[in-house]
Formats: C-alpha cells, sequence, structure tokens
C-alpha cells in the first residue's frame, strides 16, 4: 500500500491542482491519471499474489464475473478524487478484501497525511500500528458529526445539538475518523460505492463501531448492483440515536419540500 501511495503522490500537490492529466466518466465524476496509475499497479500486486480471487474497482470494467466468487478484492485507487485533484490531502487508497459478501480484511493508507489504518476480522484496528478506538461519548447531544449540509440540516430540524466536522472529500477517511475517535459519529448520502466504503467498514467495526443503513442493515458486498442507501457509522449506541435524529428532521422536511414543489 505503501508503494501505491507513492504512485499517487507523485501527482499531488498541497494547496494546488494536480499535476496529472485529469479527464471525467460519463456520470461527470473526475478520473485522473494518478487513479488509472495506482488501479493498474494493485490489480498487478494482488493477481500475482492470488489470482483466484475476484476483482472490483471503481477505475476498472465491472464483470458480472466477479458475482461468481466468494472471495473479492475491492478496490479504491484514490477515494476522494476531486480533493486530490484540488491539492487536499485528505485522499486514501483502499483495498478490501471480501468473503461471503462481508470484509475481512481492510487497509486503507492516506499518503499525504502518512497514516495507514488496517484491520482483520476479529484481529482489531490500528492506525499506523498503534491500537484505535471508537469515542466513548454516549450522548448525541453535542456530539462531533460530519455529514452532508442537506443531512445535517435534518438533524438541526429534529433539535438536536452538535458540533458539526468537516465533510471530508474521501468517504472513507471520514469513516476513519469515527474508528478513531476523532468523530463521534458520521453520515453518508445514499449511492456510495462498495469501493468507497468495504475497507473502512471493517477497520470501523473492528474499532467497536458500526456501519448501518437506516434500518440498521450492515452493507452487504458484491451484490450485482454495488451501490448502498444512505448510512450512518458511529459507537453503536450514538449511531442508532443519530439514525432516529437523522430520520425525524427528513420526515419534518417532506411536508416543506412537498409545498415547495407545487
Amino acid at each position: 500500500m505503501r508503494e501505491a501511495g507513492a504512485i499517487a503522490l507523485e501527482f499531488f500537490r498541497h494547496d494546488a491542482p494536480t499535476s496529472a492529466r485529469v479527464s471525467h466518466k460519463t456520470c461527470g465524476s473526475p478520473v485522473t491519471e494518478a487513479d488509472l496509475r495506482v488501479d493498474r499497479f494493485l490489480h498487478d500486486q494482488l493477481y500475482a499474489l492470488a489470482p483466484e480471487i475476484g476483482w472490483l474497482s471503481e477505475e476498472s470494467a465491472d464483470s458480472s464475473e466477479r458475482l461468481e466468487k466468494e472471495a473479492l478484492f475491492v478496490v479504491d485507487p484514490i477515494d476522494g478524487t476531486r480533493g486530490f485533484a484540488a491539492g487536499d490531502p485528505c485522499f486514501a487508497v483502499c483495498v478490501a478484501l471480501v468473503v461471503g459478501g462481508r470484509p475481512v480484511i481492510g487497509v486503507v493508507r492516506a499518503p499525504a497525511l502518512d497514516e495507514t489504518f488496517v484491520a482483520t476480522a476479529g484481529g482489531g484496528a490500528r492506525r499506523n500500528g498503534v491500537d484505535i478506538r471508537v469515542s466513548d461519548r454516549r450522548d448525541l447531544s453535542g456530539a462531533r458529526i460530519s455529514a452532508p449540509e442537506s443531512m445535517a440540516a435534518d438533524l438541526r430540524r429534529s433539535g438536536l445539538s452538535f458540533t458539526q466536522q468537516p465533510r471530508l472529500p474521501s468517504l472513507a477517511m471520514r469513516l476513519l475518523r469515527v474508528a478513531n475517535g476523532d468523530f463521534d459519529g458520521a453520515l453518508s448520502r445514499a449511492n456510495a460505492y462498495d469501493w468507497d466504503i468495504a475497507a473502512a467498514d471493517l477497520i470501523l467495526r473492528e474499532a467497536g463501531g458500526a456501519l448501518t443503513d437506516f434500518s440498521g442493515r450492515a452493507p452487504l458486498y458484491n451484490r450485482a448492483e454495488p451501490k448502498h442507501p444512505a448510512l450512518a457509522a458511529g459507537p453503536p449506541g450514538l449511531q442508532a440515536d443519530l439514525i432516529r435524529a437523522a430520520k425525524e428532521g427528513a420526515a419534518m422536511a417532506r411536508p416543506k419540500r412537498a409545498a415547495q414543489g407545487m
């Protein structure tokens, strides 16, 4: 992972546009020369290590063949490409090994921050070799929460008073700030992909936290459609309260939004 991160750093410029060529996908999302080079490097390295394991990456063509695999590498060569391209150091290289629909190994390398997060199922979670743990906060009021502005507005609408944290360009790093206790909780809008969350999901869980949809279900990976609904992350008790507040605020907003649409 350090080698993959070093490739990304070749093109990274702090607080300045990347030196990499930038193009855009059909959906409008940016992709850089660095994304593609890291993707190729990781594919070659992991395929040489375990050619029998399936592959799913943001920057590789998807194939239904992966659905026949019990084990799958799930890769995001650069999570937070927009931030990376603009010179924000909060981007990450993410790799997870998924078996039977759930991650069993997760590694996230944030090269510009010199941070490496690692977890194995049942083996705990570490940042730069040191064990990490989610916040022990039990009261959602005053909690440090990272969320998109629309979801933060729902929380405020529910009456919750909280300390809003930055919405980091990398969703994986947003979840990992919960895993290491810097944030008490985080929300994510619908349509995160497997590669955005799989590695961080395991690291968060092994740090004592939870990542679920608003019905309390943990994400399942390697499905035909690798997208997920809105998600909440945090220590289990606090996370459940966070979901309730988000749902309550969204419900309160519906009549107003419906009236505006008339």
